[in-house]
């Protein structure tokens, strides 16, 4: 399966692909939008999906995870922020892509192991584990993070509902009783 990991920003989205087979973690490519900083925001917000648009088209995801963004002391960066992350959910969706979302803590724990981890830690670890990745950016890299945390929780999960999809085959086969 082939994921795309977002971390949006405003003035720096990060994006990440990464393919999954089992527990398997390969690197594909990711990079960093980088929307104008001046204009109306219309524009700049059509910027950063045209950008997206364009990662979505050139390496086809299965599936699109987002990190959430959490609330800043400033209102008017929030709303900003807020502007952002909604192309950055809308942008998977239009090409028809099942849109995840994980909390900033949860990223860190799957991919670091501690919900506190710092960049450095994050983009270190997300080296070890996708072999001959250098991401250009820390935005890069949390987004990154983000696909590998979808790619084991998302894995998780399919395992469990195919072992109870067995289960239920095999009570099924068995005349339902257990």
């Amino acid at each position: 399966m082939r994921i795309l990991g977002l971390d949006p920003g405003l003035r720096h989205t990060g994006w990440g692909v990464v393919e999954t087979e089992g527990t398997r973690l390969r690197f594909v490519a990711c990079g960093t939008v980088d929307p104008r900083t001046e204009g109306a925001m219309a524009e700049r917000l059509k910027d950063l999906h045209d950008a997206l648009a364009e990662v979505l088209r050139t390496h086809k995801p299965d599936e699109a995870a987002v990190e959430e963004t959490f609330l800043n002391k400033n209102p008017g960066s929030t709303l900003k922020l807020g502007h952002a992350r909604g192309v950055v959910l809308l942008a998977p969706a239009l090409f028809g892509l099942p849109v995840a979302e994980y909390s900033a803590k949860s990223v860190k724990q799957s991919v670091v192991g501690t919900g506190a981890a710092t960049k450095d830690q994050i983009d270190m670890m997300v080296r070890t584990l996708l072999p001959g990745c250098n991401p250009p950016t820390a935005d890069a890299a949390d987004a990154l993070a983000v696909a590998i945390c979808h790619g084991h929780l998302a894995g998780t999960k399919r395992s469990w509902s195919a072992g109870r999809s067995d289960a239920a085959a095999i009570q099924a086969l068995a005349g339902g009783r257990r």
